[in-house]
């Protein structure tokens, strides 16, 4: 690319006004000063390779990629790293100056970061984690908690033989419960972690029983609409420690911002303000 070409990322998927990265990224680059442009993409299932291979050459350096191409970017890709394979899909793409694509997947790392900017003294290796689902995002949180340290994962999910393909892929150190019975391995976990979209605006509450929960208990939930699910109210009247799922959103960014643009830009109270208008 040339030096004066303008450095053009975005976001693609279908459907994508909701999206908040634009409102993201396009905060990082103007305070911090950087000559680029985000831009949110819908793009046709049909038309998907074929503007992965174009973009790059109109000057775009990357992607994020959400539903429903975050399995199919991977496919694409010519290099993808290790966590993004283990984790089944792409959520980030960075275009090479030799004309490859490279897939990244930075949910885990957004997920861990989140933790530990909200809890600083949280230790991955404190004790049992329970997890609730068993999708995307899922595979995401038990690899980086994996990674982390945590020697035991409790896996529950509506459909059970769901989680018992995430335990067979994951290991020994991940052990399923049937959804009715999750609430009594509530009771031992140091972590809880919503990965559904159980407590979303539109979708179902979540009805598993919470009584288990300890004064103490880290409770997190990947939904942020509302911020303050149900999940995290119950916990907060019981003393929990709670993450909610902004912050995820805002961390997973960093690591592609960094590599599209050369500058590695901070999660702030200012940008959690402008993400969340």
């Amino acid at each position: 690319m040339s030096e004066t070409r303008v450095p053009l990322a975005g976001v693609i998927g279908s459907p994508i006004a909701h999206s908040k990265s634009p409102r993201l990224h396009g905060h990082w680059l103007r305070t911090l000063g950087i000559r680029g442009h985000y831009i949110p993409m819908e793009i046709m299932p049909d038309d998907l390779e074929s503007a992965l291979r174009m973009l790059p050459k109109l000057g775009f350096v990357g992607l994020n990629v959400t539903i429903p191409y975050k399995e199919k970017a991977l496919e694409i890709a010519d290099l993808v790293t290790d966590r993004a394979t283990l984790i089944g899909a792409a959520n980030t793409l960075i275009f090479r100056p030799d004309g490859q694509i490279h897939a990244d997947n930075t949910d885990g790392y957004g997920f861990i970061q989140n933790i530990r900017q909200t809890l600083p003294d949280w230790k991955a290796d404190a004790g049992t984690a329970v997890v609730l689902g068993a999708g995307g995002a899922a595979r995401a949180v038990l690899a980086s908690l994996l990674d982390a340290g945590t020697q035991r994962i409790i896996l529950s999910n509506r459909t059970r033989i769901r989680a018992d393909n995430l335990k067979d892929e994951f290991g020994k150190r991940v052990e399923v419960v049937d959804w009715v019975h999750v609430g009594n391995a509530i009771e031992d976990a140091v972590l809880l972690v919503n990965t559904t979209s159980l407590g979303m605006v539109g979708k179902a509450e979540m009805r598993i029983p919470l009584d288990g929960l300890r004064p103490g208990t880290v409770v997190s939930d990947l939904v942020y609409t509302p911020m303050m699910t149900k999940l995290l109210q119950t916990a907060k009247d019981k003393d929990c420690r709670i993450v909610d799922g902004v912050g995820m959103l805002l961390h997973q960014a960093v690591p592609g911002f960094e590599r599209w643009f050369g500058v590695r830009p901070e999660v702030t109270e200012d940008l959690r303000r402008v993400v969340l208008g």
